[in-house]
């Protein structure tokens, strides 16, 4: 546990353990390449669903959306294909409009970089591979068969989507917005009166999210407690949980070019809704198969648990102030992932 004597005074989204679109496949994974407002004059539009071909691919190109916009009803604690997730949680409730957001861990270029080197795993994983990491940990659930037509599904929606992304490539808003970092901790403390002002009306006062009237899944996602996502995933990163809400929160009224929080209310809002020390969340389920980051110096500078290849605390890797940690990355030829 962190201490919190230790934090200088130191989301509204939950989410899955968002597939990278801004990896490629490297041994050594480079720093993020975000983009901004201020050098992005337009974001990638990703194909009408009107387009999906009358076809046997494109038949599951539809039921791969749907099993993205829908996940629980499909696999599910109650699902109708199988029970696989141990959530409530859909795909849609990270990855945006159906992962067609910019900025919203969207899936614009997602097929043009699989598979690709994840260093969490130190492997070369393919799509379907990727796709069970998520089912596994912030849906909190079993992988299924790669070759199952779930599987097959949700890949051939990602391809569609990206179908015009170039091999390894990339296109405008299909990364995360950057931050400006405060010369101090993020503070959960100040995160708390953001989150009961632009959080609480949606996920709810104690982060539990709210159901949809028929109970099946979330309308609006809870942000920690049991039926929320693992600690594992990659928005239980600090700043990968400000980036994507810097851009896309309060729900429909921040706009990745109109952003409602400033870059310290983001960060302060996710370090908050990522205080273990105030918010349980289920634990790395037993089914997954790599330890988490064997190889220490590939490990993002926000991740939360040691070892590092650094002379920074784990109080300081979650919470910051981060811009230290990056200065001696460089200083010292590590990579700076994000």
């Amino acid at each position: 546990m962190i201490p919190r004597f230790k934090i200088a005074l130191c989301i509204c989204i939950t989410g899955l353990a968002a597939i990278l679109y801004s990896c490629n496949s490297s041994v050594v994974p480079p720093a993020t390449t975000a983009r901004t407002p201020e050098d992005t004059l337009a974001v990638f539009t990703p194909p009408d669903t009107s387009t999906i071909p009358n076809t046997p691919f494109g038949e599951l190109v539809r039921y791969g959306r749907e099993l993205i916009v829908n996940t629980a009803h499909y696999i599910g604690p109650n699902g109708i294909v199988g029970k696989y997730a141990g959530n409530k949680l859909n795909c849609g409730s990270c990855h945006l409009d159906g992962g067609t957001r910019p900025f919203g861990f969207n899936y614009f270029s997602t097929h043009a970089n699989y598979p690709q080197y994840r260093g969490r795993e130190n492997e070369i994983l393919s799509l379907g591979q990727r796709i069970n990491n998520c089912v596994e940990r912030p849906l909190n659930g079993k992988p299924l068969s790669l070759n199952s037509r779930e599987i097959i599904a949700m890949e051939c929606y990602i391809k569609w989507l990206g179908n015009s992304v170039p091999i390894g490539g990339h296109v405008p808003g299909d990364g995360a917005l950057e931050l400006e970092y405060p010369n101090r901790p993020a503070s959960p403390e100040n995160g708390r009166v953001i989150y009961q002002k632009h959080c609480a009306s949606c996920h709810q006062p104690e982060g539990q999210g709210l159901l949809k009237p028929d109970s099946s899944s979330y309308q609006y996602p809870p942000l920690w407690g049991m039926n929320s996502y693992q600690s594992g995933s990659s928005t239980h990163r600090v700043l990968k949980m400000a980036r994507f809400v810097k851009a896309n929160m309060p729900h429909n009224i921040a706009k990745w070019d109109k952003p409602v929080l400033t870059d310290e209310e983001a960060i302060d809002v996710a370090a908050f809704v990522n205080d273990d020390q105030i918010h349980p969340r289920p634990g790395k389920p037993r089914t997954l198969v790599y330890p988490d980051y064997s190889r220490i110096d590939v490990k993002p500078i926000d991740y939360g648990t040691g070892p590092y290849r650094d002379t920074f605390s784990e109080m300081q890797h979650k919470f910051g102030p981060y811009q230290p940690i990056i200065d001696y990355h460089k200083a010292n030829n590590l990579p700076v992932i994000f």
